[in-house]
């Protein structure tokens, strides 16, 4: 999430309020004396339990692979980057379209990739020596693959230490990120933004000031079989369409998995993003974001929160143990009281309800037990939450305990 933090009066939020009114149709009570209406939601939890197919969706892992195995998979290197070597050397030598196999090792270096086709595939070790690239003292990002680089692949590399990013692509076509680790980058582990046709699978994404693995303004990406924990946001789905989240893991984040629509965005729509057979649990972790960021001001205890997108389908996930909430369905709107930013930069750009969100099929349990206190937005602690905006929002078949409103509008 990339919004700076503006201070916003009461004067501010009495217009949030208004707006609130006007352009999400908020369903509580009119007579709640707070200016932030959805003070209502205190008031009222429902109880029950609906039939649900879901399985637990244990999280799978890709077995390390032979050389020869790699090789059959991406072809005969072009180069081999010996241990004590330059990546980067390598990188500036290859052609276009060049297969780099890289030998175990620790490579202090910092990487820029733009020529199309490069692949960067880290060998395999029979005594599991990894291929690390490690912050030599002052980098900001540890690959940086600019939009010159289409059809770039990243396999079987850990990237470790950096300031800003692990690996942050711009405007890449037709990319693959396969067994990337991303350990305590700065901002973000694994960082596409503007980008079309990816891949992201069996990655881990640890330690991220803001986001694990972020999908940015881009479109036909899918994300598979990663683990993201101890972040703020595990993975975070921003101003983006066509985007399958599926079979993923996370954990001991702020916010397991956040779809969103920001302003002041190139991209101003975010929709079609497809979230099914994650496990989602405990992401109750202390928020370390940058003060002077939005992702700062994200409660503590969400599972999956959808803000503003449009046609966001939420199936067959497994979500439980988020001490505020499993599954919330929000307007882009809320941001004016928990992050001070004023409404009419909001709806300057966008139009922040969501529509047409589908949440179904999904197994939620022991979410909700320790609401965060928000003085100017006090909120239930239950497994789905909805604010009452946008249009055509709809939950069916989901197993849950607790819900606000009750009954939340069923899928026809």
């Amino acid at each position: 999430m990339q919004i700076k933090i503006l201070p916003a009066s009461l004067k501010q939020k009495g217009v949030f309020m208004k707006q609130l009114n006007k352009h999400s149709k908020f369903i509580f009570p009119k007579h709640v004396i707070n200016y932030v209406i959805i003070t209502a939601l205190i008031f009222s939890l429902s109880v029950g339990c609906k039939k649900d197919s879901a399985p637990v969706q244990s999280q799978q892992s890709v077995q390390a692979q032979t050389n020869d195995q790699l090789m059959a998979k991406w072809g005969k290197p072009s180069i081999v980057v010996h241990k004590g070597e330059s990546i980067q050397a390598a990188v500036t030598k290859a052609r276009k379209n060049a297969i780099i196999f890289i030998e175990p090792g620790v490579y202090k270096e910092a990487i820029v990739v733009s020529k199309p086709g490069i692949k960067l595939i880290g060998e395999f070790s029979l005594t599991g020596e990894e291929v690390v690239i490690k912050n030599p003292g002052d980098g900001e990002d540890g690959i940086r693959v600019t939009d010159e680089g289409d059809g770039f692949a990243l396999v079987n590399v850990t990237i470790r230490g950096f300031e800003d990013n692990g690996i942050i692509l711009i405007g890449v076509d037709n990319f693959i990120l396969s067994a990337v680790k991303a350990i305590n980058d700065g901002e973000y582990g694994i960082f596409p933004v503007h980008c079309t046709n990816g891949l992201v699978e069996f990655c881990i994404a640890t330690g991220c000031s803001d986001t694990g693995i972020y999908v940015g303004q881009s479109s036909d990406v899918k994300i598979s079989f990663n683990t993201a924990y101890a972040n703020v946001n595990g993975l975070e789905i921003e101003n983006s369409s066509n985007v399958n989240v599926t079979r993923n893991q996370s954990y001991d984040n702020v916010c397991g998995i956040l779809i969103d629509l920001l302003p002041g965005k190139d991209v101003k729509t975010s929709n079609n993003i497809y979230v099914a057979n994650n496990r989602v649990y405990n992401n109750n972790h202390v928020n370390f974001g940058d003060t002077d960021e939005i992702e700062s001001s994200i409660p503590t205890g969400i599972g999956i929160l959808v803000l503003g997108a449009d046609q966001v389908l939420i199936e067959k996930n497994v979500v439980n143990g988020n001490s505020f909430s499993g599954i919330i369905v929000f307007s882009t709107l809320v941001l004016s009281v928990i992050a001070d930013i004023p409404p009419e930069q909001i709806l300057a750009d966008i139009e922040p309800n969501p529509d047409g969100d589908k949440i179904s099929s999904n197994n939620l349990y022991h979410n909700g037990f320790n609401p965060p206190v928000l003085p100017d937005l006090p909120l239930p602690g239950v497994d789905l939450l909805w604010d009452g905006s946008g249009t055509n929002n709809c939950w069916s078949n989901n197993i849950f305990a607790t819900s606000y409103p009750s009954p939340l509008p069923s899928c026809n």
